[in-house]
């Protein structure tokens, strides 16, 4: 059937039929999420929350598996939560809501005797029956009269950055600072922005920021004045294999999991220290350079280049949150070696070290058993398709 033969009509009714559907799924998941959250299912997989569940086993980014959490506490509305499930609001709409319920908010309100059940009338008509925008200034409009004088301004509640990270290694940021840690940022880019305006420079300003923001980042990794993180100081890393190197040929992996090029990795390799690492057949690290018995930092240097994080299941902890745990411990006879570690972040290190395992298969993939036996597999059963 070609477009022009279908009717508008019936195409926008189609649309419309489709966008309740969605808005009635997106309840039933919120209210499953609230019952896993109520019953601490996420606890039986190692997990701390559903929100880091939700990312781990279900590929969720951060904002959204937050948002799906806030949206199941939401429903605790009962007006709202029927026209949720009705179809009638969408999980846009309950987010916004959802900024009224918080524990300290309900507290308030209850302090000041506020009748959540006329807050929800409103706020459920307005969002069945007027656009977005006007539900978001209700909510704002409750939020301000609930307490007008403002809470003391605490500046880390105004913090934000997130980095997110493209497929080729390239960064995005968007982040919101408070009015004092904002004029921070600005003198410190500013500093490094009018010293570096050389003769025909045709950079943008954005330009320049961005070079005086990374400029700030070298300064500090070199000073040596940065927090050492699991005993290592913070440094930029590039792993590529020799002959690349030295032929500028093929690729190198980021500390962060960024892919560059075999050139830029010798440019980097200008200033900076090489360190020979070789590998084995099975991609483990054999030798750590000078050292005939491996100390506790080499050792540590070749769990992160084998592992790259934490490799309990649905984790994405990054190395520098990791210990270095023994698969079988040491007071029963394990070995300090590469083949005998697991790098784990601090939360799964103490799961494992209350009845769950992790195991390094002969492929190099690491596989995490509960404590009565069964296997962690992600992604989740449940989202596997219905036959």
């Amino acid at each position: 059937m070609r477009s022009g033969e279908l009717g508008g009509g019936d195409v926008l009714d189609d649309v419309a039929a489709v966008v309740a559907e969605r808005n009635r799924q997106d309840a039933r998941l919120a209210r499953l999420v609230r019952a896993a959250e109520l019953s601490q299912a996420p606890e039986r997989d190692g997990q701390k929350s559903m929100t880091s569940w939700l990312r781990g086993h279900c590929r969720l980014s951060g904002p959204e598996a937050s948002r799906l959490v806030r949206n199941g506490r939401a429903l605790r509305l009962p007006a709202l939560a029927e026209a949720h499930d009705a179809g009638l609001v969408s999980s846009a709409q309950v987010a916004e809501a959802a900024r009224a319920v918080t524990p300290q908010r309900l507290s308030s309100a209850a302090a000041q005797g506020v009748d959540l059940a006329v807050i929800d009338a409103v706020f459920t008509e307005v969002a069945m029956e007027r656009p977005h925008g006007d539900l978001v200034q209700v909510v704002q409009r409750y939020l301000d009269d609930l307490d007008p004088d403002g809470p003391e301004p605490d500046p880390t509640e105004q913090r934000s950055l997130t980095l997110s990270k493209h497929a080729d290694g390239s960064l995005s940021i968007r982040g919101e600072l408070d009015a004092v840690g904002g004029e921070r940022l600005q003198a410190a880019l500013e500093a490094h922005v009018q010293a570096d305006r050389p003769a025909g420079d045709e950079r943008t300003r954005a330009q320049r920021l961005g070079d005086a923001l990374v400029q700030l980042c070298d300064n500090a990794l070199s000073s040596g004045s940065l927090p050492i993180t699991r005993g290592v100081r913070p440094q930029v890393i590039a792993k590529i294999g020799l002959e690349d190197l030295a032929t500028g040929s093929g690729t190198a992996e980021m500390g962060f999991g960024a892919v560059i090029s075999a050139a830029r990795a010798r440019w980097l390799a200008c200033d900076g220290a090489v360190s020979r690492v070789v590998f084995g057949p099975d991609g483990a690290p054999l030798d750590l350079g000078r050292e005939h018995r491996l100390a506790t930092r080499h050792l540590r240097r070749a769990a992160e280049l084998r592992d790259g994080g934490c490799v309990f299941a649905g984790c994405s902890a990054p190395t520098h949150w990791c210990d270095v745990h023994h698969l079988v411990h040491w007071i029963d006879g394990g070995a300090t070696s590469l083949e005998n570690s697991a790098l784990l972040c601090e939360r799964h290190h103490t799961k494992v070290h209350h009845g769950f395992r992790v195991e390094r298969q002969p492929d190099g993939a690491w596989h995490t058993w509960r404590p009565d036996g069964s296997q962690i597999s992600t992604p989740a059963p449940l989202l596997a398709p219905v036959a």
